[in-house]
């Protein structure tokens, strides 16, 4: 009997909808999100200005000012995507930018995308696949690691909290964006009516996303840590004076937090 051409059907989704009452217990969490991203990789950086209203350019910018980069410093942007982040990095007073990021589809884009930087900049740049639970970079290594919106894209976050700390030098900084769920009552319905109902269809459309990417977005944020937890767990870490800043009417939290010396 010969094996049936199953090629005419569409492959089965990294996230069904029972899965995502708590995607974080999952215990396949990584290699769904690493299907997730690789699915949606070529159409990322449209759905992000689009479904950011283009703020998703100006929180980055906000966290690259709050990092304070010296001159000569070097900067781990963890989670690094397409490399909006690494590439704004690149463009300060860094010598050396690492852009690390656990699905290859998302770092050919980046390294497509460093192609039209300009020479001088682009050379600062390096971009690595690597997991952020065992980051390949040795103790006291690194001035500032960075995370947009990956942290809870994690299957172990305090795990790599550590990791985060392990390789940064002392009075090296720790800047986290993240998605939030606001805190006033009328901003969050309507937060959680354009994440739950608007934001999946027309950017699954846009996408032509079979992975259930964009339900996993506002179901990985609403069952994410809250805050005051991700302060405590960035102090828990050895992390000390963590700060935390509102952005966009509180869609977006910037984390800081420093070795010390």
């Amino acid at each position: 009997m010969t094996a049936p051409n199953t090629a005419h059907f569409p492959p089965a989704p990294a996230w069904a909808d029972a899965e995502l009452a708590n995607p974080h217990a999952h215990a396949e969490k990584a290699g769904k999100v690493r299907g997730m991203f690789t699915a949606i990789a070529g159409s990322y950086d449209l759905n992000n200005r689009l479904h950011s209203l283009w703020q998703d350019v100006r929180w980055r910018n906000f966290a690259v000012r709050q990092a304070q980069v010296n001159p000569g410093e070097t900067v781990l942007d963890v989670a690094c995507g397409t490399g909006d982040l690494t590439q704004a990095f690149a463009r300060t007073a860094a010598a050396k930018v690492t852009g690390l990021d656990f699905t290859p589809a998302m770092l050919d884009h980046a390294r497509i995308k460093q192609q039209a930087l300009r020479p001088e900049v682009a050379a600062k740049v390096t971009y690595i696949e690597g997991d952020a639970m065992a980051l390949p970079l040795p103790d006291a290594s690194v001035d500032v690691v960075s995370i947009a919106f990956g942290i809870r894209n994690v299957s172990d976050s305090m795990r790599a909290l550590r990791e985060f700390a392990r390789v940064l030098r002392p009075g090296g900084r720790l800047i986290i964006l993240e998605f939030e769920r606001p805190r006033n009552p009328l901003v969050r319905w309507f937060n959680d009516f354009y994440c739950g109902q608007i934001m999946p269809r027309t950017a699954t459309l846009i996408s032509g996303d079979k992975s259930g990417a964009y339900k996993y977005l506002p179901k990985s944020v609403a069952t994410y840590v809250s805050r005051e937890q991700m302060l405590k767990n960035l102090s828990e870490v050895g992390l000390s004076g963590g700060t935390a800043w509102s952005l966009f009417l509180g869609i977006c939290t910037c984390y800081r937090a420093i070795k010390a010396r």
